[in-house]
Order: C-alpha cells, then sequence, then structure tokens
C-alpha cells in the first residue's frame, strides 16, 4: 500500500469514528463500528485494483462490510444499524452524486443521465448487499439460535 492509500484508511476509519459519535455509538462499540469504516475503505482500495467493475466492488465491500457488522451486533449484543450505517460511511458516492447535481444544473443532460445512472449503480450495490449479508446471516444465526438486542 502506498502512503495515499494508507491515509485513505485512516481517514475512513476517522470518519466513521466522527459518524459513530454523531449517530451516539459509545464504549467499545464506537471503535469496533470505526474499525468497520476502516476494514470497508481497505476492502475497497484492494478489490478496486483486482475488479475494475466499480459497482460490483462496491457490492462485495458491502457485503463484507455487512457480514462484520452483523457478527459484531452479536457479540456487542446491539443493534446492527449501529455498526451498518457507521461501517459503510466511507462507501457513499459522495462525489457521484456531487458531479451528477452539478451537470444537471449546468444543464448538461448527456453527462447528466451518465453520472445519474453510475450514481444509482453505486448505490444499489452498496444496498444489494447489505441486503444479501442480512439474508445470509439471519438464516445462519437462525439455525444456530445467536440473537441480537432486538430479535428478542
Amino acid at each position: 500500500m502506498t502512503n495515499t492509500e494508507i491515509l485513505q484508511v485512516l481517514s475512513g476509519f476517522i470518519g466513521s469514528l466522527g459518524f459513530g459519535i454523531l449517530f451516539n455509538v459509545r464504549s467499545k462499540r464506537l471503535i469496533m463500528a470505526a474499525l468497520g469504516g476502516l476494514l470497508s475503505w481497505f476492502l475497497f482500495i484492494a478489490l478496486n485494483k483486482v475488479i475494475l467493475n466499480e459497482a460490483v466492488c462496491y457490492f462485495l465491500v458491502a457485503a463484507a462490510t455487512s457480514f462484520y457488522a452483523e457478527i459484531s451486533a452479536r457479540i456487542f449484543k446491539t443493534p446492527t444499524t449501529a455498526f451498518i450505517t457507521t461501517s459503510l460511511i466511507p462507501l457513499i458516492p459522495g462525489s457521484s452524486l456531487y458531479y451528477t447535481m452539478a451537470s444537471a444544473f449546468s444543464g448538461n443532460l448527456e453527462l447528466f443521465v451518465q453520472k445519474a445512472i453510475s450514481t444509482l449503480q453505486l448505490a444499489s450495490s452498496l444496498a444489494l448487499g447489505v441486503i444479501l449479508s442480512a439474508a445470509i446471516t439471519k438464516m445462519f444465526f437462525k439455525r444456530t439460535n445467536i440473537k441480537t438486542k432486538t430479535e428478542g
């Protein structure tokens, strides 16, 4: 990894830590949630070198990060959303959304459509990764009778 990539991974940790504080995540859960952000951006950088399709990369990273969040939620007996939301913060396609809106306001319809499709692909990939991960872990933990705080 280059120095820039290490700095990006650390920034993913710090950004997730900040959102964890904003979302009122406390104690050891806060560090684990922030480590999820570090993990998600590290995986994105690593997979982005191997997989050229950014949407596929987002899907795989979201699924892996959601598995991490599901397992952390069960360990700490905390709702999964505390870990998923903070862990996926580094993956939010903010720049893609910005360029979509900038092209819309500048009147460049062709670029707007291109950027909008790209942004929707990235957001959909994140959502599908989370959904797949949640479904698989729910089936697995239902068979093993391990429950979270929200499942009673």
